[in-house]
């Protein structure tokens, strides 16, 4: 009775064991990639799985989108700057099969490809176009890498580079750059508004030629301007038309 016992309670968990790796649950972002003795199968998921016991094995693939940070790289652009450039990168497996069969590590692998392109592609430009240009530099990076990852299976759709880190000396070097291209813009519109100034004075002076009266309404309103502001500064406009007789004998007492 006792080793009836014993049997039927050995039977039961070699029973529970056989289920348990019979049976799987996938998640719906989760794929299983069987393999039977060793060979490839199918694909199966999401959902509920069953195996042969001891005969299939399942690897679990995840299909989300996998943020992955690339390290920091040491890059000589082409005018020879020394930067030091970091990025991120955003994948997904597409092909769980080749996900699993054509690369040991397709998280690894990308990795390495990512840090490697940035590295190539990078050391090509210069720095005014990498610290200017990143969204056309980003669109050939995530090129470059995704072509290299297809035949994994895995889809590289975003490549961004985060950070790039300038030596003090190349820091200092733009500082006095982007203050001379200040100074230059300030000088030309100070010489623009000269000549705008000179071009409405010339248009003025013509303008007040034409009309003697409109000259003396002219000093007075400057007489009206000065007073306003309360100082003992006294103008008086003085008409050169009163000098102009003494002004021709002088001239003519010099031609004789």
């Amino acid at each position: 009775m006792v080793e009836s016992m014993y049997g039927l309670v050995i039977i039961i968990f070699f029973g529970i064991f056989i289920i348990s790796q019979a049976i799987r649950i996938l998640r719906e972002y989760e794929r299983g990639v069987i393999f039977r003795l060793g060979r490839l199968i199918d694909t199966k998921g999401p959902g509920l799985i069953f195996l042969i016991p001891i005969i299939d094995k399942i690897v679990k693939v995840s299909l989300r989108t996998v943020p992955m940070d690339v390290p920091p790289q040491d890059i000589i652009t082409r005018d020879n700057v020394s930067v030091k450039v970091n990025a991120v990168a955003y994948f997904r497996v597409m092909d769980a099969n080749r996900a699993i069969v054509a690369v040991e590590d397709y998280i690894y692998a990308t990795s390495q490809i990512c840090q490697t392109t940035l590295r190539s592609v990078l050391g090509q430009v210069e720095l005014d176009d990498l610290l200017s240009n990143r969204e056309k530099i980003n669109q050939e990076l995530q090129n470059i890498i995704d072509s290299q990852t297809e035949p994994w299976g895995v889809k590289v759709s975003i490549v961004e580079v985060k950070n790039v880190d300038l030596p003090q000396e190349m820091q200092r070097a733009i500082a006095r750059q982007a203050e001379a291209e200040r100074e230059r813009r300030a000088k030309v519109i100070h010489a623009d508004g000269e000549v705008q100034a000179s071009e409405r004075i010339n248009q003025a002076a013509q303008t007040l030629a034409q009309s003697p009266v409109g000259i003396q309404l002219r000093y007075l309103q400057t007489l009206v301007e000065v007073a306003s502001e309360r100082n003992s500064t006294t103008i008086f406009p003085v008409p050169i038309d009163l000098f102009k007789p003494f002004i021709e004998g002088f001239k003519n007492a010099a031609q004789k």
